[in-house]
């Protein structure tokens, strides 16, 4: 589904990827793991179009990231890759459901498939009751699952997850990965999960790690890529 191959960038001197390479399968869950300065995040970014990387290809099916131009990125962003955000990034004078419901908009959907959809997906991160609350009127956690719900919402091949419970308290947070975990097998969807927490690598099928800007040998990171 997923395809990286021998990825660089830098910025001015200095080297952040350093030939990466990494594939997934679809609806597969990895988790990326790594000190910081490890070039995770900017890998992220790299899959997700908002950073060019020097030389190597990322495909996206047979689709290459690397050769699109600013209106196919912008449109592999709105239909085919989502982001779920550490600090949620929720549109403040929008309601839950209007946050859902926005990029549906954005891809065209009719009226009464963006309301099913929403319907489905406020049910299932179940928060029906707080569906017309504000994001101001809602506690991290609440807001955390609407971000999850606006990302299944134009139903991605892959989501990518920066941090995604590094805001929320212990309790929360397992809470929030738990639902990751239940929805991405449910709409078998792919998640690349950037993460400094072990509880993360619980709820994904495999953990790679990164140092340096490379990806580390299984053997060398103790565990199986």
């Amino acid at each position: 589904m997923l395809t990286i191959t021998d990825l660089e960038k830098a910025y001015d001197s200095h080297q952040v990827l350093r030939g990466v390479s990494l594939s997934m399968e679809a609806g597969e869950r990895v988790a990326l793991m790594g000190p910081s300065g490890s070039g995770k995040s900017t890998l992220l970014n790299c899959v997700g179009g908002i950073d060019r990387p020097d030389s190597g290809d990322i495909l996206l099916g047979t689709d290459s990231i690397v050769a699109m131009d600013e209106r196919a990125l912008c449109q592999l962003r709105r239909d085919s890759i989502s982001t779920i955000f550490q600090f949620f990034h929720l549109l403040p004078t929008l309601t839950a459901r209007e946050n859902i419901e926005f990029p549906m908009q954005l891809i065209g959907l009719s009226e009464a498939e963006r309301q099913e959809r929403i319907d489905e997906l406020i049910d299932e991160v179940q928060l029906s009751h707080r569906a017309d609350a504000m994001p101001e009127e809602l506690s991290g956690g609440e807001r955390q699952r609407v971000a999850i719900a606006r990302a299944l919402s134009t139903r991605p091949q892959l989501i990518l997850a920066d941090e995604p419970t590094g805001n929320l308290d212990s309790t929360t947070g397992t809470a929030i990965l738990e639902l990751l975990q239940t929805l991405s097998d449910r709409h078998k969807t792919a998640m690349l999960l950037v993460t400094h927490s072990d509880d993360v690598t619980h709820i994904c099928h495999r953990t790679v790690h990164m140092r340096d800007g490379q990806v580390q040998p299984a053997d060398a990171a103790g565990d199986t890529e």
